[in-house]
């Protein structure tokens, strides 16, 4: 198995290779390179491509698959959205029509998060408390999201930034969302010096 930031080479017992994209989170959480995996995947088809997504569960794979059926969503902001958020988020988002929770995605403005929220209502009924996203991440998990936000609106893909982020905020978990961004770019800056 190899990895880019949008995707990764999944080799079968075979010898068989896919290509799958998968989520800055589940990129992140993916295991050493020679070890098992298993993704549930869905197929999107396009007139000049067939391209494979891959998540962690099925309750991912599903929401996906229903933020696909919104109007002029395509897969990679539905990948993005999990990038950021869990299924049970997801859903609780679209129930309490937070739409300043759906721009932190980026290419989600306040007109596409209104415009998600009526088309997903009642369409995740699906996802099931007990589901919940069971991979911990470091420091409040809304601080995260607006710095891992803020930091892919800089041009940074979540897959570089991401492990810098959890290193700084495993060190100190209080850091307000400004000063995370800060403590992220040093590093960034660091690694590029060193």
């Amino acid at each position: 198995m190899s990895f880019n930031d949008k995707s990764c080479l999944v080799m079968t017992a075979s010898g068989l290779g896919y290509e799958v994209h998968v989520s800055a989170m589940g990129l992140q959480n993916m295991p050493g390179q020679g070890e098992e995996l298993e993704l549930h995947t869905s197929m999107v088809v396009r007139e000049d491509a067939l391209d494979l997504y891959g998540f962690f569960t099925r309750d991912e794979r599903e929401t996906f698959n229903v933020l696909l059926n919104a109007p002029k969503l395509g897969p990679k902001t539905a990948l993005a959205i999990l990038g950021i958020f869990s299924p049970s988020q997801i859903q609780k988002i679209i129930n309490t029509e937070d739409e300043a929770a759906l721009t932190q995605v980026p290419g989600i403005g306040s007109k596409t998060a209104r415009r998600l929220i009526l088309d997903l209502k009642d369409r995740l009924g699906f996802i099931s408390p007990q589901h919940e996203d069971p991979r911990p991440a470091p420091g409040p998990r809304g601080v995260r999201q607006d710095v891992l936000a803020g930091l892919t609106s800089l041009g940074y893909s979540a897959a570089e930034v991401t492990p810098l982020l959890d290193e700084v905020l495993e060190k100190e978990p209080d850091l307000d969302v400004s000063s995370a961004i800060r403590a992220v770019l040093k590093e960034k800056a660091r690694e590029k010096l060193g």
